[in-house]
């Protein structure tokens, strides 16, 4: 079928699916010009209007090329006097765009994106929240310009937000961002379903690439999708003052119509257990609940770095002393609390309520830097080497234990290869010579041991689909009362 599709109905579809783009652009062009924001924040002008219906009837064609050929909705949407923020879930795909261009809902999005031909016109038509990397101060501007719209009773067009902030295959639903429930106004919850016989929507990080995807899809006859308007959803003053616990609540009605599970990963989770490295973390590694703890102290990912060199200069001048908790929290300069507790859990491994904070700073410059393993063992070989800059064997293991968040590893075979001379011990310089000779020294010496099977992970860069924006929030705030997982010894 494929074959056949290939060859007579794919390029037809792809010629007028392009088309209907081309031929949406200049109405989306004419628009958009010389539009301010008070004149957006007006009633739709008539000819605004037909022109609203013509680039909406003209995206229904392009999603009819795809063999979209209807689109089941259910329920009702609501009105942005009644929702301003509309949540979408599961984010499974770029086809997730479909409500998109049906409803000409804001979403918020990469500034970059509206620099990209074509594409970014009819973009800035639907008057997107633009998020700038360039700008450190973005994301609280983002909140900030999103509650000015939620709270505008109608003004300005309604929101669509896909919460999870990254593509998954629908299974169940990841940890939702708080950015779209910070400003505590009502929600629609918005479900997505592709009921297809054979899954050629879903774009991860693992499985096929964009373009194939696309060229899979209009391989086939006919697509389904189902887009259900869930009830508004209306926060308590406690879902007001905590949108943590606002965004589990709506993810779990969301979960409950779609008849799937949650699950407490996130974005940041997806991007440390499947970084590309040397190291790939194993399935019980307790690296993703330290990730956790450290987005709940408050560690911000963009000073993360800076924290790390001042964590690892700070050790290194305690050289192998143990800490207690009191010590720990004031090495971190932050108050004991139960976060900073279930932290200290975590290496406190024979729980004689002492640590070694050598295994901190590895454990953090592993979450601060997934994809560069070697970085992460020459910043752990100085802080356990000796006089003369060498490490034993011992040392090894705590290093590799502590870097792949496991309570027990055997690195013997590792040691010895690198230690060709058999002196018993190594230095870094030995250990990246081999590396160097070695790339896959991790599968070929640890997890052929330690997983076997189920180290079988493909990796490739996780990418937010057509510029829509992962994360938007302030800070990744998560509930501090939840109870955290303790290491396992």
């Amino acid at each position: 079928q494929i074959a056949f599709m290939t060859l007579t109905l794919f390029p037809i579809r792809l010629f007028f699916a392009a088309f209907m783009m081309l031929l949406a652009w200049p109405f989306a062009f004419i628009a958009s010009m010389g539009s301010d924001e008070q004149e957006l924040e007006k009633p739709l002008s008539w000819w605004r209007k037909i022109v609203d219906i013509l680039l909406k009837a003209i995206m229904r064609m392009m999603w009819l090329a795809g063999g979209f050929h209807w689109i089941n909705v259910k329920g009702r949407r609501a009105l942005p006097a009644e929702a301003a923020i509309l949540t979408v879930a599961p984010h499974s795909s770029y086809f997730d765009a479909i409500p998109v261009t049906m409803t000409f809902a804001s979403i918020v999005m990469k500034a970059e994106s509206k620099d990209i031909p074509v594409w970014g016109t009819l973009i800035k038509y639907i008057r997107p929240v633009f998020v700038s990397r360039s700008d450190q101060d973005s994301r609280r501007k983002t909140v900030e310009e999103i509650k000015r719209r939620a709270q505008s009773d109608g003004k300005w067009p309604q929101i669509m937000i896909f919460p999870e902030g990254t593509c998954t295959n629908r299974s169940c639903l990841i940890t939702f961002k708080p950015g779209a429930f910070i400003p505590g106004v009502p929600v629609q919850p918005v479900v997505l379903r592709y009921p297809n016989k054979l899954d050629t929507i879903t774009w991860t990080w693992q499985g096929p690439g964009a373009l194939e995807i696309l060229w899979l899809t209009l391989c086939q006859f006919h697509n389904s999708v189902e887009i259900e308007f869930l009830p508004v959803y209306i926060p308590s003053e406690e879902e007001r003052k905590n949108p943590v616990l606002y965004a589990n609540n709506v993810r779990r009605v969301m979960a409950e119509a779609l008849g799937v599970s949650v699950t407490d990963y996130t974005f940041e989770d997806c991007q440390l257990a499947l970084a590309e490295g040397q190291l790939r973390l194993p399935s019980d590694t307790c690296l993703l609940e330290f990730a956790k703890l450290v987005r709940s102290l408050g560690l911000k990912p963009e000073t993360l770095e800076s924290d790390l060199d001042k964590y690892a200069a700070s050790a290194m001048k305690m050289k192998k002393e143990k800490v207690d908790l009191k010590e720990f929290s004031a090495y971190l300069e932050f108050p004991v609390s139960h976060t900073l507790e279930s932290m200290f859990a975590l290496f406190d491994e024979n729980e004689d309520g002492i640590i070694d904070i050598r295994e901190f700073v590895i454990a953090l410059s592993v979450v601060c830097k997934p994809s560069k393993t070697l970085e992460t063992i020459q910043l752990a070989f100085q802080l356990y080497q000796s006089e003369n800059g060498n490490i034993k064997e011992e040392d090894l293991a705590h290093i590799l234990k502590t870097a792949m968040g496991v309570s027990q590893i055997n690195v013997t075979h590792l040691f010895r290869a690198v230690d060709e001379e058999e002196k018993g011990e190594i230095a870094y310089d030995d250990f990246n010579r081999f590396a160097e000779l070695h790339p896959h020294f991790a599968e070929d010496y640890l997890y052929a041991d330690r997983m076997g099977a189920e180290s079988g992970l493909e990796t490739s860069s996780l990418s937010a689909p057509n510029g829509i924006c992962t994360d938007f929030s302030p800070e990744n705030a998560e509930d501090k009362n939840k109870p955290l997982q303790k290491k396992l010894n």
